[in-house]
């Protein structure tokens, strides 16, 4: 779900039947304003993620503020509601072929056959830096860059992660870095530059289920997992989260965000419930905190070159 920026009572829901809902959070009634559930152009699965985007390029229709919904029907859709509720895809994404290996002497084995040409589509960002541009997270553990602009091709794909892509999100410090979460147990960073992860995080052998930047410091970042809570700070230690907290025996965790105007996390579970969580004891903002996190990343990757 997300509340629009430019009408605030605006509420907008993606549904497990595929249906994206608009409500009115002024409205005393309890049916949605808008949705499509009788529109043709419904996704035919789960709608896993939405978002409002402000868009700065186009024309007329093309610009200001368009709700985007990603799904496993493998569509990422832009919804329109100046006239109705209508929906045009920005990409239908398709699964990568991996390259067939070769056999112990030397011939071509077979490839993987697939299922399905489509890849099921699991969450999305868009670029800080242009709104024209934006990551798409997949099941079979690929990110894809894509343009607003070419529906039929991504422009790169991200490897590393081997587990269905729960979560991406861009730095609000950084706008060339991204966190990415997975099945895989893995919480990965990435520079926009580079097609496989510049940090890797494995604290658990559990699927991490959502990841957060902080909004107030650069090197620190939230996570859910089915069995904790981590608070990472990367200026601290890359390998270890400084904060964990475990939930109630039989509660799985789903999602997580930071408070925006105070120390506190919002922790939503499965049993419905949404936790508040103050932070306390955490490590002081340097002033040059964002330098930092930039150093960390450049002598990262200038260690993985020197292997190589």
């Amino acid at each position: 779900m997300d509340f629009s920026a430019n009408n605030p009572n605006l509420l907008a829901i993606g549904l497990y039947d595929g249906t994206v809902a608009i409500y009115n959070v002024r409205s005393t009634k309890d049916e949605p304003a808008l949705d499509s559930y009788e529109s043709k152009a419904k996704h035919s699965s789960p709608v896993w993620e939405l978002k409002w985007i402000e868009k700065d390029r186009g024309s007329g229709d093309e610009k200001g503020e368009m709700l985007i919904s990603i799904s496993t029907d493998g569509r990422v859709s832009q919804w329109q509601i100046r006239k109705g509720f209508e929906c045009a895809d920005l990409m239908k994404l398709k699964r990568v072929v991996t390259k067939s290996r070769k056999n112990k002497d030397g011939r071509e084995g077979k490839s993987e056959a697939l299922i399905s040409r489509h890849a099921s589509g699991l969450c999305f960002d868009f670029s800080p830096k242009d709104s024209n541009i934006y990551l798409a997270g997949t099941e079979d553990g690929l990110i894809h860059k894509c343009s607003c602009s070419y529906n039929e091709q991504y422009l790169d794909s991200y490897h590393g992660h081997t587990g269905p892509v729960n979560r991406i999100e861009w730095s609000p410090f950084l706008p060339d870095v991204f966190l990415s979460c997975s099945n895989d147990w893995s919480i990965r960073l990435w520079q926009n530059d580079h097609l496989q992860p510049v940090l890797n995080f494995f604290s658990s052998t559990k699927s991490v289920m959502d990841v957060c930047w902080s909004p107030t410091s650069a090197s620190v970042f939230g996570c859910v997992n089915e069995g904790a809570i981590e608070i990472w700070d990367l200026d601290q230690n890359t390998l270890d989260p400084i904060i964990v907290s475990v939930p109630a025996p039989g509660v799985k965790l789903s999602c997580l965000t930071f408070a925006i105007n105070s120390d506190c996390i919002l922790v939503g579970d499965s049993e419905g419930q949404v936790s508040v969580f103050q932070l306390r004891c955490m490590p002081s903002v340097a002033k040059d905190q964002t330098e930092k996190l930039s150093r960390l990343i450049e002598q990262t990757l200038a260690s993985q070159l020197s292997k190589h």
